[in-house]
């Protein structure tokens, strides 16, 4: 591979070397035996495609805001790249098709829905086309699925304190309340119903506690250090013993969204890797939330190499006790608002005083919002804009990052860093 004369080279207190090169060629192909994350920015929410060490595939997300509403084309939001020539959830299936394994059938043999807001699974508009045969319409791991198949789909399931399939219910229910996104739900149990006679999608509720319920579908012999644990969802949260699980909640209690949002950790070798959707750790004064999702997770998800933003890097995220418990050697912000990150959450994932030593961070957008309010504090992120590739190396004893362009539909590779020693 051949690179422009242009590389920073800084050596770090714990030992490891990270390099920025700059180059206009593409991504090297995954290799049997690595773990590929890639963080996908499309400008409409989050979606991150992951190809494990044996080849199984997954999607985490398939964000799909919907452009009737003025602020998804504000200058608050982020937006919709490449271009407008696809939709957001036809540009993840188009990066798919550009990274997927080669040498395997062109699927999904797992797609995580991480909790039902819009940035995360889609939404219901007007303008969605409609599939006649399903009765669906394409928006969000709709969209994805209709065009790429999924073999097995999760979510969180149906935990609602009423029947969001009441019709009764459902007209008494105001679009704009915590219940809005019951069109979208009944698009997508729609989908699921159809994809289920029509391509033997199985449909499964991800379970808190388990452990390779994302399981490597074919070589799995081969890699004995690989698994991904269930850490929570539902507000069930694993202990830490066999598959034992506590809840916060009480029965039958909705606290909104985002507390309910699945959170997973992968682990390879030494390496480790950390995804919460949308928890949140911090109260409505501005302090640390004790009884908080973060709070109850930290200790049992423990260190990790590299973690992505709860919640985007909201406000309401990424609490002291959480930070200092995970100190991941990479933060990863998953981003498309202006409000995202909040500048207190920043001052915490960079103190030295919750963890010692370096960490990076890398944001698959920062808005010129972002800049003006937060200003030269934005210079910590080692890169601001494009999609965000975790590359392990086989048997994670290191890994890569990779930074593709997100202007370009050939998503050349802008900047690699790394290589990090997995603690």
């Amino acid at each position: 591979m051949k690179f422009l004369n242009f590389c920073f080279i800084t050596l770090f207190s714990l030992g490891t070397t990270v390099c920025a090169q700059q180059n206009s060629t593409e991504l090297a192909p995954w290799e049997y035996g690595m773990l590929d994350i890639h963080h996908i920015n499309t400008g409409r929410g989050d979606a991150a495609f992951l190809i494990l060490p044996d080849g199984t595939t997954l999607l985490i997300d398939a964000g799909d805001m919907s452009e009737t509403h003025a602020r998804t084309l504000s200058a608050r939001n982020a937006k919709l790249v490449p271009n407008g020539s696809k939709s957001a959830p036809e540009w993840i299936v188009d990066y798919i098709r550009q990274f997927a394994p080669k040498d395997k059938t062109l699927q999904l043999d797992y797609a995580l829905i991480t909790h039902y807001h819009d940035d995360h699974f889609g939404e219901m508009d007007p303008n969605r086309k409609l599939i006649k045969e399903g009765n669906y319409a394409l928006t969000g791991i709709t969209e994805v699925g209709h065009h790429i198949p999924i073999k097995t789909l999760l979510d969180r399931g149906s935990h609602f304190p009423i029947d969001l399939k009441d019709t009764e219910i459902q007209k008494k229910i105001d679009k704009n309340d915590a219940y809005g996104m019951i069109p979208t739900l009944q698009n997508y149990w729609k989908f699921i119903s159809h994809q289920t006679k029509a391509t033997g999608l199985q449909h499964k509720t991800f379970e808190a506690g388990l452990v390779n319920q994302i399981a490597l579908k074919t070589q799995a012999n081969d890699f004995p250090d690989f698994n991904i644990r269930n850490i929570a969802v539902n507000g069930h949260i694993w202990t830490g013993r066999s598959n034992e699980t506590f809840s916060l909640f009480k029965k039958g209690e909705y606290s909104g969204e985002n507390p309910l949002s699945t959170c997973l950790k992968i682990s390879y070798g030494d390496f480790d890797y950390f995804t919460g959707g949308d928890i949140s750790g911090i109260d409505a004064f501005g302090g640390t939330d004790i009884t908080s999702l973060e709070s109850n997770i930290a200790p049992i998800v423990g260190p990790v190499e590299v973690a992505t933003l709860n919640h985007h890097g909201n406000r309401d995220s990424q609490n002291s006790f959480y930070v200092r418990s995970l100190r991941p050697r990479v933060w990863i912000q998953q981003n498309w608002s202006s409000d995202h990150p909040g500048e207190e959450v920043l001052r915490r994932i960079t103190s030295q005083k919750l963890y010692p030593g370096e960490r990076d961070i890398f944001s698959t957008v920062l808005l010129q919002a972002n800049k003006e309010v937060i200003g030269n504090r934005l210079d910590q992120y080692k890169s601001q804009n494009g999609h965000v590739v975790v590359r392990v190396e086989r048997g994670g004893k290191a890994y890569k990052i990779f930074i593709l362009n997100d202007t370009s539909e050939q998503r050349e590779l802008v900047s690699e860093h790394g290589p990090y020693a997995s603690e």
